[in-house]
């Protein structure tokens, strides 16, 4: 990591071979701006490169894995370049030949929810909070509106993306969101046994299986999450709520739709 005169890294890459971790630090809940996505994508490309690296733990230093995306970066005049390099990231997470895992604490929102959704393994606090709010800001969740439904059913993927409601680690984990949720003293623990399976296994054999494993999933994904992309710098962008939902919640009012 960053020391001395040098600027910290909101992406931190920490690595001991065979594991790589990507730390999102950005206090005081790691949201992501476009600095991070920069740098997350520079971090994967940097693993994927490398031979010695079969598992990807994503984290979130401090009390919280991820708010979500800079809603700052919403506006008009950046939400194409930050669509762009989120998803750039979230295209990288799911093409790595690398297992990758979330170890989801504190708040796991958003943009933060998409990125742990896609992991291959997710553990998380029973404490944490899950949720896609979009919506309350006249937005919506690209990648969860792609890939949501097939994780836990089009019903209760609905229902989180239209309500933007906020459940439970526990809650997650049994609707398929997490594959366990544990108490928060456990949750390292589980992810340091699952990494020690892991490195029994030959990466060969890991990213051979991934690649099988997702291969339809993939073609899905790839034209979904075009779609959502077009449907929201369209036409979404272009409504006044949106523009109003964003503005609101930079000043710290409650938003006045109009229905345009």
């Amino acid at each position: 990591m960053a020391s001395g005169m040098e600027t910290r890294r909101k992406a931190a890459l920490e690595i001991a071979s065979p594991v790589a971790r990507i730390v999102m630090e950005n206090p005081p809940l790691n949201v992501i701006d476009i600095p991070m996505m920069e740098e997350f994508a520079q971090a994967l490309a940097d693993i994927e490169a490398r031979s010695d690296i079969s598992v990807i733990v994503l984290e979130g230093e401090g009390r919280a894995f991820s708010a979500g995306v800079d809603v700052a970066a919403h506006t008009p005049d950046k939400i194409e370049a930050m669509l762009l390099k989120f998803h750039a990231v979230i295209r990288a997470l799911v093409a790595t030949k690398k297992v990758s895992i979330a170890a989801v604490h504190g708040s796991c929102l958003g943009g933060g929810a998409e990125l742990a959704m896609i992991c291959d393994i997710v553990y998380t606090a029973a404490s944490a909070r899950w949720g896609f709010p979009e919506i309350k800001l006249g937005c919506y969740p690209p990648v969860a509106c792609t890939a949501l439904a097939a994780l836990v059913g089009q019903k209760r993927a609905s229902e989180l993306i239209l309500t933007g409601r906020t459940i439970s680690g526990s809650e997650a984990a049994a609707i398929g969101l997490a594959n366990r949720a544990l108490a928060d003293e456990e949750l390292a623990a589980a992810v340091d046994h699952t990494l020690e399976e892991l490195s029994k296994l030959s990466p060969a054999a890991l990213a051979v299986a991934k690649k099988a494993f997702y291969a339809w999933d993939a073609i899905h994904f790839d034209k979904g999450l075009a779609r959502a992309e077009k449907i929201y710098l369209e036409e979404l962008i272009e409504t006044a709520d949106a523009q109003e939902g964003i503005r609101a919640f930079l000043e710290k009012r409650e938003p006045k739709w109009t229905g345009k």
